[in-house]
């Protein structure tokens, strides 16, 4: 009996042992991740300050049209002024979270500059005020009435 306790917490021991391991992995990686996207940043920026020299507006040149659905998390991104998690947007829009995270996901690939934060193991997203402020005079996304009537 005493040698199946035994066994039973030798391997209890081996799994904590890799999960132990497996977390100091996955927080590495995070940390990589991480310092890539500061990098990626850096670029950016420079990538701008390069087209502003040469006469050419960064934001407007880089925006893609927005489908239906990301004008709509746009607009709740556009409207709010605290970071939102995507569960909080998906009760906004109506939409389900995979779908708000999907969108999220494409609007930062259409050139929306979005600051990211986490907390809690969520993550939360917003607008950058600058870019909200690019918004409000110039219109780059074609946010129109018409645009929500479809």
């Amino acid at each position: 009996m005493k040698h199946n306790f035994d066994h039973i917490r030798f391997a209890l021991e081996e799994h904590l042992s890799a999960i132990n391991e497996n977390t100091a992995e996955i927080q590495s990686l995070f940390d990589y991740i991480h310092e890539m996207e500061v990098k990626v940043d850096k670029v950016i920026q420079r990538l701008d300050q390069l087209q502003l020299s040469q006469g050419i507006d960064p934001i407007k040149s880089s925006i893609v049209p927005l489908n239906h659905n990301e004008k709509k998390v746009f607009l709740i991104l556009y409207t709010d002024e605290s970071p939102l998690c995507f569960d909080e947007i998906a009760v906004k829009t109506n939409f389900s979270s995979p779908v708000v995270q999907e969108c999220v996901s494409s609007l930062a690939g259409k050139g929306i500059p979005l600051v990211r934060s986490h907390f809690n193991d969520k993550m939360f997203v917003k607008l950058e005020p600058e870019f909200k402020e690019i918004q409000a005079k110039q219109n780059l996304i074609n946010l129109s009435l018409e645009s929500f009537m479809e």
